[in-house]
């Protein structure tokens, strides 16, 4: 992958991890529409916020803590990261993975995020029936260039609507990390794969914000 095509994926996936930045006022009743007002909400804030542009990463932090994780199965994403080693990994291990991941994901993205200028959503028809609890909702970022693909996989749980993974490009987010995660705990361990996230994570943010995905 080219860097052009890694800034945009980075700028994306942060749009994508980062969803719900502004005050979390969408309705969750259909999972189209989440996406949509969610989507727009996220855009304007971003516009409206210099720290983020800036790539403040504790801010950033601190809004997906408070305002993403509630609206997100970061446990499944971080799961499929982990593959069939997650039934291995004990509680506090599994903890350890998704906090250390989500930590690496927002300071990898974070520095991606001073790319958002002009972008509009385009949200595309939703192929669905009301039964379903799981679904795939589509949607492209437009703006200058070519439309990029942003599709959000859902489940429907007793409190609502869950983002469970994120497709930019043609590639799902939690495929991404899949062979490098396998590698390491080949390598060393679930221990060792957490102790290398957190090195990771130790690095100045200047550093993460530009370093190639594993």
């Amino acid at each position: 992958m080219n860097a052009t095509k890694r800034l945009l994926l980075g700028a994306i996936v942060s749009i994508a991890t980062l969803s719900p930045l502004a005050s979390f006022a969408a309705d969750s009743s259909a999972p189209d529409q989440l996406i949509r007002e969610l989507s727009i909400e996220t855009l304007d804030a971003v516009k409206g916020d210099k720290a983020i542009q800036g790539g403040d990463v504790n801010k950033i932090m601190q809004l997906v803590d408070t305002k993403v994780m509630p609206h997100v199965d970061f446990q499944r994403i971080t799961a499929t990261a982990v593959g069939r080693f997650w039934r291995q990994a004990t509680p506090e291990q599994k903890q350890r993975l998704q906090d250390e991941f989500k930590t690496l994901l927002v300071r990898t993205y974070a520095g991606a995020l001073t790319q958002v200028k002009d972008q509009t959503i385009a949200m595309k028809p939703m192929r669905a029936s009301p039964e379903d609890k799981e679904v795939i909702v589509r949607t492209e970022i437009r703006g200058k260039g070519d439309p990029i693909q942003l599709d959000y996989r859902l489940e429907k749980l007793d409190s609502g609507w869950k983002i469970y993974d994120v497709n930019v490009l043609g590639i799902w987010l939690a495929d991404q990390y899949k062979n490098s995660f396998a590698q390491e705990i080949n390598a060393k361990g679930i221990d060792g794969l957490i102790k290398s996230l957190a090195e990771r994570n130790a690095r100045p943010a200047t550093a993460a914000s530009g370093a190639k995905k594993g």
